[in-house]
């Protein structure tokens, strides 16, 4: 669960990263096909024969309409959320055991629902989005001689949102007030056009033993275009272009038999900032024993302002975190420990202003803050026969001053507290996995934080905590053909419920214009009921559906 610390091959991420590592071959030729209560999707994998290459593709069809039909929902859906997915890949295996690899996909999701409308007891906020999503990517691993290693890849995606907003009466008509002024800003349309590529190219050799050096460099791409329609047809258009150049160079260097480090530095450069960042990074592994280890990681990260508070003001730098990171880990057959602390000091941080049109834009880099804590993860899947449980706690001491906080506080979106355990077991002369988890989070802080205008400063206006998060889940899995031999089809029946005691969560509030009004954000509905089968051919994934529906 690594939280920072992460490889000098990554970067533009202030708290974490997460990397992915995609499959090679298939074992064999599969199809798999999935139908539940919130819509159907089905794929194919096939292996050529001379197993150097494969092929696959997958459509997934989303529709809750049924399901909002018999959970009553707390938003008033005019439109039903509805999505469409598909992608495709391939896998060709190259003649020096490396693999030429491409994926692909485009997805499409369109819902709209009403909600009363804070700032009046009888008028409704009716909001809507449609958004097109795709994104392509090929990638070649392969060894060019004399123990070189290259993986190089392209990546190309496009994202499209737009988005309505209008004010409404009781019978669903559109209306426009002038006074308060505000009002007039609730019915306005929003489309983003977004454009993304990303070249990647990387060098690897392993000089003696284990040791190995890598570097390589990056370029990414960013393209997006926002045009804003306010109530009366004005439009206001924003465009924010960014390229960023990347260097790094990173070296595994086993000092003993049980210790190795890992060195590397990254260099950028982002032409919306246009100034260079330099990162070095480190991090120590010690072998405590056969099955443990324990590590140490260090390094300065930085990242650009993001796109809702751009275009910035001039003389904007990166922000900047410093990570301190302890972990140990043992890990055996049937049982996982994993413990980490954690220290990250931020600097650096952007600071938010009022621009001409009421929105908050970066001004400079005078924010600062800081996170530290504990993690821990056991997972045993031993003690108790036929029952793998686990258990995770997280503790976060953080504070920001950032964006328009008028001083150091805790930010919205940490918990001091979290934990959660799973716990499942198989009953084998039923066929049926019993699955049951429990969350729980200590409550978040809210602020409704209001520009003073007579100090010309943000103040809280009101603050508060949440109620505690709790939501205890269940599922059951019936595996029909377990135990038949030369079974070729493999099906698995899911009914899971989340939140089975209904029990109160609270996420946030929101408040009116004037302060005076808060309302409480909470899930659309108390509980929700999952029904579905899953069927996969050719190769037993029964396991990957119970676990994608705990």
């Amino acid at each position: 669960f690594s939280t920072g610390g992460y490889s000098a091959l990554y970067g533009q991420a202030l708290s974490s990263a997460l990397i992915l590592e995609s499959t090679d071959l298939p074992e064999r030729t599969q199809a798999d096909l999935g139908i539940s209560v919130i819509g159907v999707g089905g794929g194919i994998q096939h292996l050529a024969k001379n197993k150097k290459s494969s092929w696959g593709v997958s459509v997934n069809y989303t529709n809750l309409w049924l399901a909002f039909n018999v959970i009553k929902q707390k938003q008033d859906f005019f439109r039903v959320p509805l999505a469409k997915q598909a992608d495709a890949n391939f896998r060709i295996k190259t003649k020096n055991g490396g693999f030429l690899k491409y994926y692909g996909y485009i997805s499409t999701n369109k819902t709209g629902f009403r909600n009363p409308d804070i700032d009046s007891l009888t008028l409704k906020d009716a909001f809507s989005i449609s958004n097109v999503n795709t994104y392509q990517n090929i990638n070649l691993k392969d060894r060019i001689g004399k123990g070189w290693k290259i993986n190089t890849g392209l990546s190309f995606s496009t994202n499209k949102d737009d988005i309505n907003n209008e004010m409404q009466n009781a019978s669903n008509n559109k209306v426009t007030i002038s006074t308060p002024s505000f009002y007039s800003f609730k019915n306005f349309s929003l489309l983003n056009v977004a454009r993304y590529a990303q070249a990647r190219f990387v060098l690897e050799k392993k000089i003696k033993g284990l040791t190995a050096i890598r570097f390589g460099s990056d370029y990414f791409y960013s393209n997006e275009k926002t045009t804003y329609a306010l109530y009366d047809g004005t439009r206001y258009t924003e465009k924010i272009v960014d390229n960023i150049y990347a260097g790094f160079a990173e070296t595994d260097i086993y000092v003993t038999n049980n210790l190795a480090a890992k060195v590397g530095t990254r260099i950028e450069h982002s032409e919306v900032i246009n100034k260079w960042n330099i990162a070095p990074r480190v991090s120590l592994a010690y072998k405590v024993a056969e099955n443990s280890q324990a590590s140490f990681a260090y390094g300065i990260f930085y990242q650009n302002p993001e796109r809702k508070i751009m275009p910035a003001a001039a003389g904007l730098d990166y922000s900047k975190a410093s990570h301190y990171i302890f972990q140990y880990t043992l890990q055996t057959k049937d049982h996982t420990l994993r413990t980490e602390l954690f220290y990250k000091k931020y600097n650096d941080l952007y600071k938010t202003a009022r621009g001409i049109n009421g929105r908050e834009l970066a001004a400079n880099n005078n924010g600062y803050g800081f996170a530290k804590g504990i993690e821990f993860f056991w997972r045993d899947k031993k003690t108790i026969k036929n029952v793998d449980y686990w258990f995770s706690y997280s503790y976060l001491d953080t504070k920001r001053n950032f964006l328009n906080y008028p001083s150091e506080i805790q930010p919205t979106f940490a918990a001091s507290h979290t934990a959660a355990f799973v716990f499942k077991r198989f009953v084998l002369p039923w066929k049926t996995g019993f699955n049951f988890s429990y969350n729980f989070a200590t409550g978040r802080p809210y602020y409704n934080i209001a520009y003073d205008n007579a100090s010309a400063k943000y103040t809280i206006a009101d603050q508060g905590k949440t109620i505690n998060y709790n939501s205890m889940s269940f599922s059951v899995n019936y595996l029909p053909n377990l135990g038949k031999t030369g079974a070729k089809t493999f099906a698995v029946w899911v009914l899971g419920v989340n939140n089975v005691l209904g029990q109160k969560q609270v996420y946030s509030y929101n408040y009116s214009s004037n302060g005076s009004r808060k309302e409480a954000v909470t899930p659309p509905s108390k509980r929700f009921v999952f029904i579905g089968c899953f069927l996969s051919f050719g190769i037993d994934r029964t396991q990957d559906a119970i676990n994608n529906n705990l």
